[in-house]
This record gives structure tokens, C-alpha cells and sequence, in this order.
């Protein structure tokens, strides 16, 4: 058992073949990633493997047949420590959310204490006693996979990749925290099928926080028994003694918890993009950050009202500046590069002023990113706008400074309703998104708004926040405008491009469908997100597995 536990030939051979491309592969994250210094970052208590002679591809893809039992905690991820993702299911599933994770980060300090099998039962009971199995399970698939691909290390995504691309007969994840928190993740995003973590106990649809030790065991069995013709291990040395699919491994590849400084995957890495996700938080709640956010909400809570009364009981003018000193910012952007000066918010104002110049209403084109984008562009243009929505809670209408219209979702009422309000003279803020995406992508845009008025004024906006986002899909939709004045800081950025000339596609000249697209692509450009054809129908099926509806208010 004495030679299982050591890394031995055949890992020693596997870390060899990665080593020797990615040591002439171009830099990523913090800088490129040097033979020499790779060697240190990874760990062997063998010190031939520094001065074994590097294998051709040839001898690594003949040892394709091997399983590779990769371990989540003590590999794949950068950090080991599994309490912020305890800390978001406790926070995101529901059931006194707060209370639950206060509890949690109280009982932080005895669980470090206990930093084994007893403190992961602690926090599993604290994190699951009572949680809808349901709830749970969105939490693990719309929300813990943006968290966990922020911590996936380039160097074990890189040694993951390499043996799952040259035809390993299996690879097997292995995870100390329970299944529901990961499977998703590694499946969706990492294309892994065989998933190894800890089961729960539940009762009528609900977990009881107790853990099935049963069917875990019945399924390392399973797994033992694919492991007839070997398999390569990947762990930390201060995590494989503690997981027992690892003690079935002939050959064992370690890397010491000191050493492993490995970079971030980068974004571009991802084997599949990471466009929706939902949840409030907008950090990493590890225990301080998380401690700062609990000593945060009553002060955030109180500035949040403070900002609320501002904004709607003073001009854009006044507000701008005393907002500003609560760091609650805005940035109006010029663009200077190519043919494009960006189109400037007086000239705009001055093209369509008021209503008694019987002029047609001005027809705003934005990306969405929040549902207070339209206010922002109001307070550029420094006039009032309409907002047309198709979902809004009732209480978000009411604390809106600005006017709002809802829409049916029929298109030709729709279009009725925005062409009244052009006709009457109205600046029209629309997004034909249809919803909100927080990542660096655009969604499709409905061609409807290219059918009402001969120019459109493309805008790009943009929102960086501090702790938590202002939207979501599977929550409550009415907190929204709270959870973005509770930031501590967050900055507008607001961007008025060149105006876009639809005429002829109110002419039947031009496809609505390419002028949206070129719409689309413009704002995309400007901001430097990328277009899709995905819908808001897409995000809510995947977040919330409903079309988007709000039905609470």
C-alpha cells in the first residue's frame, strides 16, 4: 500500500507530457507558466522527477487506457476551502437565508477546528437542515457555477483537459462536498460525466442535513471496480488521505498545499461560456469577506433609504453630486476611435426638445443590464423618459422617478403602445433584450423597435457593483432597486453612439432582422461584449425553468 501512495511512474510521465507544451504554450492569467517554475509549483516527494528525460506524446496517449480520479478540492480548484460555496447555498436557497448563513459564519471558527469529516457534517447540517430539494438544486446549477469557475486553477484544468482529450478511459471527479453543489458545475462546464461527492439524507422533498453514507459507499464500490486496469490519482497531499477513491489508485500524483500557487483559468479557457447566472452576491464570500457584508447591511440598509429619498425628491442636477458623495456614481462615455465621435446627450436633446414642437418622439435603443438603465439615460439627457418593460414588480414601478409602460407581449399591441408615445412627442427608452445579462454578452434583440421610427439612438450601458447584483431570475424581483442601493460603491457607465437610420426598414427595404442585428453589434462593439442569439426565454428556462413572468411583487 506504502508504493500506492507516492506519485509514481506513470503520473510522473503525465505531468512530464503536460509540462513539456505547456512550457512553449503562449502566456495566460498572470504570465507564462515556465518549465522550471511549474516543477516547483508542483510537488513530488520523488526528486527524480525533475531530472527524469521528458516522454514524447506518443508514450503519454499510450497510457490512454488508465482512469484518472481527479480530485475537486485538492486539484482542480485554486483554493481548498469549501465554505464560501456552503455560504451560497446557505445565503441563495432560502429558508432564512441570513440567519442561516450567520449561523454558519459563527460556527466558522469551531469547524476549522474540526477540519475533517466532523466539520463537514456540521456544515452540511447548518447549510441543508431544512432546504427544499428543489431550491437546492437551482442554487447548484444557476448560481454555484459562476463561484466555482472563478476559483478553477489553469495549471489542474490544463492536466484535466490533457488526459480527457487523448482518450483516458474514465475520469472521475472526486468532491468532499455533496454532489448537488458540483455535478452541475463539472457536467455543464467541464463536459464531466462520473461525479463523486458526498449524498444527503431527505425526507418529503426536503434535506434533513444528515448524510447518506449508503449510496456513497455503493458507488465507490461501482467505481472500484472500473478501476481494474489502474488508475492515475490527482490530489493535494492534504486531502487524498481523507478520501477513499484514492486509496484504489495504483499510481498517485500529489501537489504540496504550500506550493500550489497556480493561476486562474481565464474566462477564454472556458470550455463552455458562462452567460447567465443569478444569485445576489457579487463577491466571494469567504469568511472575511462574508463577516464584511454581515457588519455592512445595517449601514447598507440605511443608506440604501438615504439614496432612495434623493433621487426622487431632487433634480438630476442636484442629485448627481450629493449621490456621487455617497459613491453612488455615473459616467457619461465619449467614443473617440475610428469614424464614430459618439453621439452627444445635448444634441440629442436639442434634436427633439419638447412636445410643443410637434415633434416625433426620440426612440433610445439600449443594452440591459439592470432595470434602472432607463433612469440613467434620463438623467444624461437630463429630460424625462418612458421606459417600456415587459416584466416589472409593482413595487420597483413605484419607487421609479420615471415613467414606465408595461407591455403585453403582443406584438402588434406592443407596437401600437410605442408608436402612441412617439407620436405624442415622448423620449422612448426601449431594450430589446427582453431581460437582463449581467456577463459580457448581449442577447438577441427583438426586431420590433426597428418598425417604429426612421433613426434609433443606440446606447451602451454598463454597471460594475460591489456586493450584490440588482437583478435576478429565480428570486424576488421586487428587492431589486434595494440590493443595488445597499452597494457600498457602484459606477453607470453610459455611452450615446451614432444614430442608425431605419427608415427603410419602415419602407420594407431592409429585413428588421439584420437592422436589429446591426444594432446588436454596434452596442456590442462599443461596450467589447459579445452577441448572441440567445433569448430572455433561454435564461429563464436555464435559471429559473420558467419564461420570466413576474409573479411576485
Amino acid at each position: 500500500m506504502a508504493n500506492k501512495r507516492g506519485p509514481t511512474s506513470l503520473a510522473h510521465k503525465l505531468l512530464r507530457a503536460f509540462l513539456q507544451q505547456s512550457s512553449s504554450s503562449t502566456s495566460t492569467g498572470s504570465g507564462s507558466i515556465s518549465q522550471t517554475n511549474t516543477n516547483a509549483q508542483y510537488c513530488s516527494t520523488n526528486s527524480k522527477l525533475q531530472n527524469s528525460p521528458p516522454i514524447s506524446m506518443e508514450t503519454f496517449q499510450s497510457q490512454s487506457q488508465k482512469t484518472m480520479v481527479v480530485d475537486v478540492e485538492g486539484w482542480l480548484l485554486k483554493s481548498p476551502s469549501a465554505f464560501p460555496y456552503f455560504m451560497v447555498v446557505a445565503l441563495e436557497a432560502g429558508g432564512g437565508g441570513l440567519l442561516r448563513g450567520f449561523l454558519l459564519l459563527l460556527l466558522y471558527p469551531f469547524i476549522c477546528l474540526l477540519w475533517n469529516e466532523m466539520g463537514m457534517r456540521i456544515m452540511v447540517m447548518v447549510t441543508f437542515c431544512g432546504l427544499r430539494k428543489q431550491s437546492v438544486a437551482r442554487v447548484g446549477r444557476a448560481i454555484l457555477p459562476k463561484h466555482l469557475s472563478e476559483n478553477v486553477s489553469l495549471q489542474g484544468f490544463d492536466m484535466l483537459k490533457r488526459g480527457h482529450s487523448h482518450g483516458h478511459g474514465r475520469v472521475v471527479c472526486v468532491s468532499s462536498m455533496p454532489r448537488v453543489m458540483v455535478e452541475a458545475f463539472l457536467r455543464e462546464y467541464l463536459g464531466l460525466e462520473d461525479v463523486l461527492g458526498t449524498e444527503l439524507e431527505e425526507f418529503m422533498g426536503f434535506y434533513t442535513g444528515f448524510l447518506h453514507g449508503e449510496r456513497e459507499r455503493c458507488k465507490v464500490l461501482e467505481l472500484k471496480k472500473a478501476f481494474k486496469d489502474g488508475a492515475v490519482g490527482f490530489s493535494s497531499s492534504s486531502f487524498a488521505q481523507s478520501k477513499l477513491p484514492f486509496s484504489y489508485c495504483k499510481e498517485l500524483l500529489l501537489v504540496e498545499k504550500e506550493e500550489k500557487r497556480w493561476n486562474t483559468l481565464p474566462r477564454k479557457r472556458y470550455l463552455k461560456p458562462l452567460i447567465f447566472h443569478d444569485g445576489r452576491l457579487a463577491f466571494r464570500p469567504t469568511p472575511l469577506n462574508t463577516l464584511t457584508m454581515f457588519l455592512w447591511l445595517p449601514f447598507g440598509f440605511i443608506l440604501a433609504l438615504v439614496r432612495l429619498t434623493i433621487s426622487l425628491s431632487l433634480p438630476y442636477k442636484l442629485s448627481t453630486p450629493v449621490l456621487a458623495m455617497t459613491n453612488m456614481k455615473w459616467r457619461l462615455l465619449v467614443q473617440t476611435t475610428g469614424n464614430e465621435s459618439g453621439g452627444n446627450p445635448s444634441n440629442v436633446s436639442e434634436d427633439n426638445n419638447s412636445k410643443t414642437n410637434h415633434q416625433r418622439g426620440q426612440l433610445f435603443v439600449c443594452n440591459h443590464r439592470t432595470l434602472i438603465d432607463p433612469i440613467y439615460i434620463s438623467v444624461a439627457i437630463n429630460r424625462p423618459v418612458q421606459a417600456v418593460c415587459y416584466s416589472l414588480s409593482r413595487v420597483s414601478e413605484i419607487l421609479s422617478p420615471i415613467s414606465t409602460v408595461r407591455l403585453t407581449r403582443d406584438r402588434e399591441e406592443d407596437a401600437m403602445i410605442m408608436g402612441k408615445l412617439l407620436d405624442r412627442g415622448e423620449s422612448v427608452v426601449v431594450c430589446p433584450e427582453g431581460t437582463t445579462c449581467r456577463e459580457p454578452y448581449l442577447l438577441r434583440f427583438s426586431p420590433l423597435f426597428t418598425e417604429l421610427s426612421d433613426e434609433v439612438v443606440p446606447v451602451a450601458v454598463n454597471v460594475k457593483t460591489s456586493m450584490f447584483y440588482a437583478t435576478t431570475a429565480g428570486g424576488w424581483k421586487c428587492f431589486d432597486s434595494l440590493y443595488y442601493l445597499m452597494n457600498a460603491s457602484m459606477c453607470y457607465e453610459v455611452q450615446f453612439l451614432d444614430k442608425i437610420d431605419t427608415s427603410d426598414v419602415r419602407a420594407r427595404k431592409y429585413s428588421n432582422t439584420d437592422m436589429a442585428n446591426q444594432v446588436q453589434r454596434k452596442i456590442g462593439k462599443a461596450l467589447g461584449f459579445q452577441c448572441t442569439m440567445l433569448t430572455r426565454k433561454d435564461k429563464y428556462m436555464m435559471l429559473a425553468e420558467n419564461d420570466g413572468i413576474v409573479g411576485r411583487s
